[in-house]
């Protein structure tokens, strides 16, 4: 989502739609979930490491439900990177690139992004459903790995919504890049003044 400070608006969220503002205020969930999600490993993590050191008894599944934890972080931060259109990307020759081809290599590339999106959503379905009727669990802690797997059907299918619902700004180049944001934040000169300070 744009800043309204730094005087970029997207034409998606100027008008602000009601899918737009009910997926933007959705994206709270996400934020919530991973720093809740954080504060449970390093909470493991930390009796983990008292149970070792001090009792000299480990929690042995500690590690195991760590890795998960990190997947459903990676993949629902990954959620997050998409709505903020902050993924990385090889956009120094797509921004030197005049209008409209610049709209369209943004449109071809967003397209790609919902296609190759959607064939890992389906492909992750085929997988979560063979592990909910198998019934598989992990071999430590004991965990459905329908629960660990599903981060990835999850977390696709949201990046899938948050790409068609703000499809024109990918394709406008209204969503943030990296590289504006360095130049616009660093790319003044300094003052002299605050030099010798």
């Amino acid at each position: 989502m744009s800043d309204p400070s730094d005087g970029k608006t997207d034409a998606t969220s100027a008008g602000g739609g009601p899918i737009y503002r009910a997926v933007s205020r959705f994206m709270a969930v996400p934020r919530f979930v991973i720093a809740a999600l954080i504060l449970i490993s390093i909470a493991i993590n930390f009796a983990n490491v008292i149970g070792r050191y001090v009792f000299f008894s480990p929690i042995i599944w500690a590690e195991e439900v760590m890795i998960f934890i990190m997947v459903w972080c990676v993949f629902l931060g990954a959620v997050l990177v998409t709505w903020e259109g902050r993924h990385l990307r090889m956009d120094l020759l797509a921004s030197a690139i005049p209008s409209p081809w610049r709209e369209i290599v943004n449109s071809i590339a967003a397209t790609g992004f919902l296609l190759v999106a959607g064939l890992v959503v389906s492909q992750s379905w085929l997988a979560v459903s063979l592990f909910a009727e198998l019934g598989q669990k992990s071999t430590t802690a004991g965990v459905p790995m329908l629960i660990p797997h599903s981060a990835l059907l999850i977390g696709f299918a949201l990046m899938v919504v948050c790409v068609a619902v703000r499809f024109r700004a990918y394709v406008s180049g209204d969503l943030a890049s990296e590289a504006e944001d360095v130049v616009r934040d660093y790319g003044s000169e300094p003052d002299t003044e605050d030099l010798l300070k």
